[in-house]
């Protein structure tokens, strides 16, 4: 059993399907309160943020805690999650037809074990359909999610290649924490 220290529905999706007992109990970190636009500066901020956070109120001796964050980038421009639907539609507009890279850092500690991880995955996206991108904006999945992408969903049919685990990108690298849980 681990403490999923994320609000994430996606990170609590990839737990189940690879058979992970978890609980789930994300914090409340301010992540406007990070001033860099590096994309892994911001990554590592964020997840070492929420990991203090949710280390003082938990703890790891009990039960071991797992903290993740993600972001995307794109032109070397950081994207975070869509304020509305015309920067969902901006950023989406970026990375079409173009190479978008997600990062992921995670922070697993248990009393034996503690793992920083920083992960990327990077696409090399097709041209978005200009109707599919209002489609998809106008579903609202675009929304809470880093860059307004959803590899799992919405960019799927666009993906010209891939390098990286597709877990990266949906917000947490479990082929990395399989090797340092029981």
């Amino acid at each position: 059993m681990i403490r999923l220290g994320s609000n994430s529905p996606t990170r609590a999706k990839i737990l189940k399907e690879h058979n992970i007992d978890f609980i789930q109990n994300g914090g409340t970190f301010d992540e406007d309160s990070i001033k860099t636009t590096n994309p892994k500066s911001f990554v590592y901020e964020a997840t070492l943020g929420k990991y203090n956070e949710l280390v003082k109120k938990y703890g790891c001796e009990d039960i071991p805690l797992l903290v993740a964050d993600s972001v995307v980038t794109s032109n070397g421009e950081l994207l975070r999650k869509a304020k509305d639907e015309d920067d969902a539609r901006r950023m989406l507009k970026l990375q079409s037809g173009n190479e978008t890279s997600v990062i992921t850092c995670m922070i697993y500690k248990s009393k034996e074990k503690e793992l920083i991880d920083i992960s990327i995955t990077t696409y090399t996206f097709l041209e978005f359909k200009k109707e599919e991108i209002e489609k998809y904006i106008k579903s609202g999945e675009c929304f809470g999610k880093a860059g307004a992408i959803m590899v799992e969903g919405f960019c799927k049919p666009y993906i010209k290649s891939v390098r990286g685990y597709e877990s990266t990108a949906m917000g947490l690298c479990v082929e990395k924490l399989r090797g340092h849980i029981k």
